[in-house]
């Protein structure tokens, strides 16, 4: 079975919902929120995170709106996830996120671990859903890929 080594990544203005998976790319799960500082200072706390974890791919949400199109937030999502990838020397994929941190709050309701003050644990299981999404998706297309 091929090893997967990728992080999630929910981007925002101010934090940065931080999730990583099993090798066996099954499951995703939440690692950490990042409080952003300058990009350098970002940069060098990816560079240990990839390090430590030995990551291959960075898998970004990226905000789409809702008809589809890439708007502000998107393009500064793209921006900053490029400029992280090169200097992490990895390659960055894209998923769309709409309403996931919506998906997040409903989710952390029903482990009973939702508070509207902890806008952390939001981002971080909003880039756990991320992951999974793209984990998901990833093993549907190796399926198919077996089935012809």
């Amino acid at each position: 079975m091929e090893r997967v080594k990728a992080l999630g990544l929910d981007v925002g203005r101010r934090r940065i919902g931080v999730a990583g998976c099993d090798q066996t790319g099954l499951i995703a799960a939440g690692i950490t929120t990042r409080v952003r500082g300058g990009f350098e200072d970002d940069a060098a706390f990816f560079r240990r995170l990839v390090s430590e974890r030995e990551i291959e791919i960075l898998v970004v949400g990226l905000p789409y709106c809702l008809d589809g199109s890439l708007g502000a937030q998107a393009q500064q999502v793209q921006k900053f996830s490029r400029r992280l990838g090169e200097a992490l020397q990895l390659p960055v994929d894209y998923v769309d996120e709409r309403l996931t941190s919506v998906e997040a709050e409903h989710q952390l309701k029903a482990q009973k671990r939702f508070s509207t003050y902890n806008k952390g644990l939001i981002d971080q299981q909003a880039a756990q859903i991320i992951l999974q999404q793209w984990l998901d998706q990833r093993r549907r297309q190796k399926e198919k890929l077996m089935l012809r």
